[in-house]
């Protein structure tokens, strides 16, 4: 059985803490995309963690944790997360990276960080992690793999051809000094000794792990409203976050993915730049905001506050859709609690029409939210595992938006803790 978790949403749907519960009954659980320029929180008994770059399965010593060659590998990232986690006394997780993973470095942060000071007030929101420069170097195909970095004359040559564009970028467009591919060869081949251990073919891993009827959980970063193909382009990242990559990015064939769990919260929220039709500000955010969750509405990664809003339901079915989504988690919920009515986005008006279908990016911008409010339930809910010992009008709540989005909820967060899960089955 082969389930992925992936996002609805804008990202920072809750997905961390769905995938650590899921984890406890899984065989594998694999990265497929992206780098560490996101985070999933997650809160157990150990205490509270935001993962980066590692699988959230590595609190299960029975699980094996892959990082597929979909991934953007920051070696430094990597092996510094490791070191946190051990040294707050988490035992050694199993862990195998795809040799033919490539590798973020240095200077795709430096770029990263260069071009967004440079673009100024037209800037994307990056998180400055290099995420974008690494994934224009993949594609055009100067990007170093895992494997390479293993042989230091290899790596020398490569780094050499690769820097000859970048320096006259570094020179002429951002004033400044050019980078050394001698000084770079040696810290990232010093990188790969240190990596060399956990290298592995893991498409061979996983596929033998498919064929054996393993239990194997795919996990996403980010959400569908940020892919490049069928997201508020261009303000996305910069590898595709959809169940329909997974595959790819992990390296198993598309058949043996069985379930696709898409995750969204019980209201929406954002981190990044980007169309946000439902965004509420002010009091109203902040308090929302406030209560958002153990910690609060702030990204895992940056610690920006997120930009909050209602519920919605054109966003959240579309993201559905291209997800494919077999069923929904929805998080959060227990944070709607303090509110005597709830709006749901049900429709955007454009140019005076009422639409239901999530529109381009340019049109996007021009969208009016259209609201329904339903009524709350103004008590705490945390903790509740038996759905049908929710309040009315939290169950309401649920089955209006099941309906609205087109997809079942199988699973309702009502705490940021892995066992506040209630299940709808």
């Amino acid at each position: 059985m082969v389930r992925v978790i992936v996002g609805a949403n804008w990202g920072d749907e809750g997905k961390g803490k769905i995938t650590d519960m899921l984890a406890e009954h899984s065989d594998l659980v694999v990265r497929f995309q992206g780098g560490a320029n996101a985070g999933h929180t997650i809160i157990n008994e150990f205490g509270k963690f935001a993962l980066h770059l590692l699988p959230s399965g590595i609190f299960h010593p029975q699980v094996l944790n892959v990082i597929g060659p979909g991934v953007a590998l920051d070696p430094e990232a990597f092996l510094s997360e490791l070191e946190s986690i051990l040294a707050r006394g988490i035992r050694h997780p199993k862990l195998a990276v795809s040799s033919r993973a490539q590798i973020l470095m240095d200077f795709h942060i430096l770029l990263d960080t260069l071009e967004e000071e440079r673009l100024g007030g037209r800037k994307f929101g990056s998180t400055k992690s290099g995420i974008a420069p690494f994934y224009s170097d993949k594609y055009a195909k100067t990007g170093i793999q895992a494997c390479e970095l293993l042989d230091r004359d290899h790596l020398h040559e490569r780094l050499t051809n690769s820097l000859e564009k970048k320096n006259v970028l570094m020179e002429h467009l951002y004033r400044h000094e050019a980078l050394d591919a001698q000084l770079l060869t040696e810290k990232y081949y010093a990188l790969g000794q240190r990596l060399k251990p956990f290298l592995a073919d893991t498409s061979a891993i996983l596929n033998d792990a498919v064929k054996a009827g393993k239990k194997i959980l795919l996990e996403g970063q980010l959400g569908a409203l940020r892919d490049p193909d069928h997201g508020i382009y261009p303000f996305t990242t910069s590898s595709s976050p959809l169940a329909g990559f997974a595959a790819v990015g992990a390296g198993i064939p598309p058949w043996a993915i069985t379930e696709v769990i898409a995750v969204t919260k019980a209201y929406s929220s954002s981190v990044g730049a980007g169309v946000f039709p439902s965004m509420i500000m002010g009091d109203e955010a902040e308090e929302l905001r406030r209560r958002g969750g153990d910690a609060g509405e702030y990204g895992a990664k940056t610690g920006r506050p997120r930009d909050v809003g209602w519920f919605d339901a054109v966003a959240t079915r579309y993201g559905c859709l291209v997800q494919g989504a077999t069923s929904l988690a929805m998080t959060n919920l227990d944070v709607l609690g303090y509110l005597d009515e709830i709006p749901v986005c049900v429709a955007y008006e454009l140019d005076g029409n009422i639409i239901r279908h999530f529109p381009v990016t340019p049109d996007l911008k021009r969208v009016k939210p259209v609201y329904e409010a339903l009524p709350g339930w103004k008590t705490d809910i945390r903790g509740e595992t038996a759905y049908n010992k929710l309040p009315r009008e939290c169950r309401e709540y649920v089955e209006t938006v099941q309906r609205l989005v087109g997809t079942p909820i199988t699973i309702l967060s009502t705490g940021p803790r892995r066992e506040e899960i209630c299940w709808r089955i």
